[in-house]
């Protein structure tokens, strides 16, 4: 407990440092690209328009929830997703790619999974920000259910972070750790119903085990949350059960991520 409050007290110190150096790597990623943070959009913004296609279009897969078109069905469900996605594998090379950072003495080495991840937080504002305006081009209202966005972008980052700090760790050691987490990566986008929908499976005797299942990945809940804010209008005080299961994972994901974390730090500089 106290490594951890010395942490927050750190970054609280160093927030200006952690701020500017966040803004270093995402304007890092686009040096010497002729279209620049274009190529940001370019690959979410394809992979969006694959997916309609495909599920929209050609097996005309409708939108569960009544009146909402299909497009904005998906986009709420996969932009977070996208977030999570892109924090956990550039937050996993992370001290491999500062290791000139790693190697100083002065300089506390928990701060560069939280640069990573604030780096990732400015594309996904911007991603939160093309959602708001293409519910507006369909005509949609703002309203107030859509600032809990906020909430579960936090709740998210949290999540993430608890694993990154694991998985950054562990792969100053394994350098197999970052194609590990990109295997299930692609395998997690299919275990929540990003694309497809829990109703598929109603009136079948497993439907039960389906739904029970599906609600132990802490993803679900951020994902249904996103929903429930864009296209329902639900409070996350509408489901205290989920919330507080999310939290108490979410606890213990960065407890074990900073444990870890905090007892391979001495060895970081020797292999790196």
């Amino acid at each position: 407990m106290e490594y951890i409050i010395s942490l927050g007290k750190d970054i609280v110190k160093k927030r200006r440092l952690i701020g500017d150096l966040a803004k270093a790597d995402f304007r890092k990623r686009f040096v010497g690209s002729y279209f620049g943070v274009v190529w940001m959009f370019v690959q979410p913004i394809v992979t969006v328009l694959i997916y309609y296609f495909v599920f929209g279009v050609g097996l005309r897969s409708g939108s569960p929830v009544e009146g909402v078109p299909y497009v904005l069905w998906l986009v709420s469900g996969i932009v977070p997703w996208f977030y999570f996605s892109e924090v956990l594998n550039a937050g996993t090379n992370c001290l491999s790619e500062y290791s000139y950072l790693v190697k100083k003495v002065v300089f506390r080495v928990e701060i560069l999974p939280i640069i990573k991840i604030l780096s990732c937080l400015i594309v996904h504002a911007i991603f939160i920000l093309i959602m708001v305006g293409l519910h507006l081009c369909f005509g949609w209202a703002p309203r107030i259910s859509w600032f809990q966005m906020i909430y579960y972008s936090f709740a998210e980052t949290m999540f993430a972070m608890g694993i990154v700090y694991f998985t950054s760790a562990i792969q100053v050691f394994f350098k197999d750790m970052a194609q590990i987490v990109g295997i299930c990566l692609q395998f997690g986008m299919w275990l929540i119903p990003i694309m497809w929908q829990e109703e598929q499976f109603a009136g079948r005797s497993y439907y039960p085990v389906v739904q029970a299942v599906v609600k132990l990945n802490p993803m679900y809940y951020v994902m249904t949350g996103y929903r429930d804010s864009m296209l329902l209008g639900n409070g996350f005080w509408e489901k205290p059960r989920q919330t507080v299961y999310f939290w108490a994972v979410t606890l213990c994901v960065c407890f074990v991520g900073l444990k870890v974390f905090k007892r391979l730090r001495p060895h970081f500089s020797d292999v790196l």
